[in-house]
């Protein structure tokens, strides 16, 4: 189940000054900070005295300030590519140096370069550093190591969930300098790697589909995919069914094993290292915020082919011998009728578009699933009804879906296999009561992202099985905005696994027929 938190960006700071209404003398410095979040000074005339002050102390100050967060230029490294247009806060750091870019929301993300070293069992990465350099902070003691910088960190994409990330074990990372007494001696490395490292956690949500494309799998995809498959994941709170479900997908991102953080205490040792994912909207990739080449949503896209073809390869070739071997056990004659009415089969399926729909039991689920299978095959679909749950292999739902034209379900985790399907293909989201933020949001914007011609459909109360149990005027079916304002606990409970839906099949028939023309008018043009 998707958790729903709605929050807002934080704006960059910025500087306004207006004037106040019937006063030309006095202005108001306001200082924007968030979604109307402002701090008011009241500044009469000496505003510009101010701002040259404020000038001056920028002058001053800038070239410390870009010492303590380690912006020196020109240090080769993994990191970042310099010549975009981008830069992240961290482009670049310098050896011996910890940087932590905590300005998203979303998550926290440290850069690390030079002698690094897990300690797993004190939930360390250590870094040391022959420099004897400080920032200007008082340097710290700790069991007669030198500690130049500590950061805390945990390696989760849902920093503003208090509840999840208190789940979430937390890493410490320390800078130290390096001596013949400390660690870096006494601890020697045990497992040399001439490539980065990746540190995450595969806690909070993790076991939802949604959470886990969302949160750990596309996080991954926008924080490594500029390394070229050239980089070491470090799993915090590892899982093997985890690994064994994405295993395609990590090996299109990495040519080396994956570690388990805390099941290997062996010393591993690296160049540089990221602790934390970087994640940028949901199930989305912003391609200007992304290193190397313009990449985007669809090279996930591309990148989710390359990973499932040679699974989806054996599965045809084992399909193809099975039936083989049936036609074989078959007298001569019956053989070649099964063939003939194969063959005519195909072509008839060839001329007709394919619907799958995603079905759900209990919540949520279309009481009249039947019903919508027949409409639509009237209409000319040829349908098939998928029962994902999550044992089933991924392979097998991405190859159902791919060879598709249409995708219907109603909203929920599973929705999240809409990145499944073709660019140009068609998802129809069944929206129940009560869902119509999330929906959007979590499945509607992101598939029109992907190139998916995308149809909402949002039910009516009639369509809800609340209706028989709450009057018409409740806010249950009159006003879900304000039951969800409540918490999540009525969302949940009254919305997400409270409700079932009966199709209005007239009223959802333009859907269906809107869908028809749309890929019949496609095919016609020679495209999917």
């Amino acid at each position: 189940m998707v958790r729903y938190q709605r929050y807002h960006q934080l704006k960059k700071p910025s500087l306004l000054i207006k004037q106040q209404q019937g006063d030309e003398d006095s202005q108001t410095l306001i200082f924007e900070f968030g979604n109307n979040n402002f701090l008011y000074c009241k500044k009469p005339k000496f505003v510009f005295l101010f701002l040259l002050v404020l000038l001056s102390c920028c002058l001053v100050f800038a070239p410390h300030l870009f010492t303590l967060y380690t912006f020196a230029v020109g240090n080769d490294g993994y990191f970042f590519d310099t010549t975009r247009d981008y830069v992240p806060i961290c482009a670049s750091i310098t050896p011996g140096n910890i940087c932590c870019d905590r300005s998203s929301i979303r998550s926290d993300v440290c850069f690390m370069k030079g002698d690094i070293r897990t300690h797993s069992i004190s939930k360390s990465i250590y870094l040391y550093s022959s420099k004897n350099i400080s920032y200007g902070r008082k340097l710290q003691k700790q069991k007669g190591e030198v500690i130049i910088q500590h950061e805390k960190i945990k390696p989760y994409t849902r920093k503003w969930e208090k509840n999840t990330m208190e789940r979430i074990d937390e890493l410490d990372l320390f800078a130290v300098k390096k001596s013949k007494k400390n660690k870096a001696d006494s601890n020697p490395c045990q497992v040399k790697h001439s490539v980065p490292a990746v540190f995450f956690s595969n806690g909070g949500l993790t076991g939802n589909v949604y959470h886990e494309f969302n949160d750990g799998i596309l996080p991954l995809f926008i924080t490594s995919q500029h390394l070229k498959k050239q980089v070491v994941f470090v799993i915090v709170e590892y899982h093997e069914w985890w690994f064994t479900k994405y295993e395609n997908i990590l090996s299109q991102l990495t040519d080396y094993p994956v570690i388990d953080y805390f099941a290997d205490n062996r010393t591993h040792c690296f160049p540089e290292a990221i602790v934390g994912l970087q994640i940028h909207d949901e199930l989305a990739v912003d391609s200007s915020l992304m290193q190397g080449k313009n990449t985007s949503i669809r090279d996930f896209r591309e990148l989710l082919d390359r990973a499932y073809w040679p699974r989806i390869s054996g599965l045809l070739d084992e399909e193809e011998a099975e039936l083989k071997a049936n036609m074989s056990s078959l007298p001569p004659w019956m053989a070649s009728l099964r063939e003939e009415e194969e063959e005519i089969k195909q072509a008839d399926l060839k001329t007709k578009p394919k619907l799958v729909i995603i079905s759900r039991n209990g919540s949520r689920s279309i009481n009249n699933e039947e019903d919508m299978v027949e409409l639509a095959e009237a209409i000319g679909f040829q349908v098939e009804v998928l029962f994902p749950n999550p044992r089933t292999e991924l392979a097998k739902i991405y190859r159902v879906l791919n060879s598709s034209d249409v995708m219907i379900g109603v909203h929920g985790a599973a929705m999240t296999h809409f990145m499944f399907m073709k660019p140009g293909s068609v998802f129809i989201q069944v929206i129940p009561l009560g869902t119509d933020w999330a929906a959007e949001t979590y499945y509607g914007d992101p598939s029109i992202k992907l190139g998916l011609e995308y149809i909402p459909y949002k039910i009516l109360p009639k369509e809800s099985s609340l209706y028989g149990k709450y009057s018409e005027d409740d806010p249950v079916l009159a006003d879900p905005d304000s039951v969800n304002a409540k918490g999540w606990e009525y969302t949940k409970k009254i919305y997400l696994d409270g409700q079932s839906v009966d199709l209005n099949l007239r009223r959802f028939r333009k859907r269906l027929v809107r869908a028809y023309e749309y890929m019949q008018q496609r095919k016609r043009h020679g495209a999917h």
